[in-house]
C-alpha cells in the first residue's frame, strides 16, 4: 500500500504543479487512495520531496531525484563557465572557480554520484575533491579538464 501510494505521489507531482499537502491528498483520493495529512507529511519526508520555486513564482513539490537530474544536465555548462583551473595532489583534486561559485559547482558535481569520489568540500573559490586513489583522482582530473578546454 505504502509503495503504491509513494509511486502515485511521485506521479502526481510530476504531472501537476502541486503546491500543498491538501492537493496531494485530493489527487490521491481521486485515484482511490485514502491518506491523512500526517501520512502525507511522512511520505513527503520518506520521498525527500522539496518545494522549489517555479518559473511562475510559485513554490511546488518536486522530488530530490528530479533536482539531481536538473543539476546533472546543467553541470557541463556551470562547470565550464565557472571553473578556472583544475590540479591534482595525490588523491585530492583541487578545483579553482570564479569567486563565489565553488558551492554551486560542488553541489552540481556531487549530484553526479561519481563512485571514485569519497567526498567534496567547497569554499568561496576552491573545491577539494577526495578520491579513493591517486589513479581515480588522475582520471577524474582528466575528465573534468575536458569541460574547461573549450573555453
Amino acid at each position: 500500500m505504502k509503495s503504491g501510494r509513494h509511486a502515485k505521489i511521485l506521479e502526481i507531482i510530476s504531472e501537476y504543479p502541486v503546491e500543498t499537502q491538501d492537493e496531494i491528498i485530493s489527487r490521491l483520493k481521486e485515484s482511490g487512495y485514502k491518506a491523512t495529512q500526517a501520512t502525507i507529511s511522512r511520505d513527503i519526508k520518506d520521498l525527500r520531496l522539496v518545494k522549489t520555486l517555479g518559473s511562475d513564482g510559485k513554490y511546488r513539490y518536486t522530488s530530490a531525484a528530479g533536482r539531481r537530474d536538473d543539476l546533472r544536465s546543467s553541470f557541463a555548462q556551470l562547470f565550464s563557465n565557472s571553473v578556472t583551473s583544475i590540479d591534482l595532489a595525490q588523491n585530492i583534486v583541487v578545483i579553482k572557480t570564479l569567486s563565489g561559485m565553488a558551492n554551486a559547482v560542488c553541489a552540481a558535481m556531487d549530484s553526479t554520484d561519481n563512485a571514485a569520489v569519497v567526498g567534496t568540500i567547497a569554499g568561496d573559490d576552491t573545491i577539494f575533491v577526495a578520491c579513493r586513489s591517486s589513479e581515480s583522482a588522475a582520471a577524474l582530473t582528466d575528465s573534468l579538464k575536458q569541460y574547461i578546454i573549450n573555453k
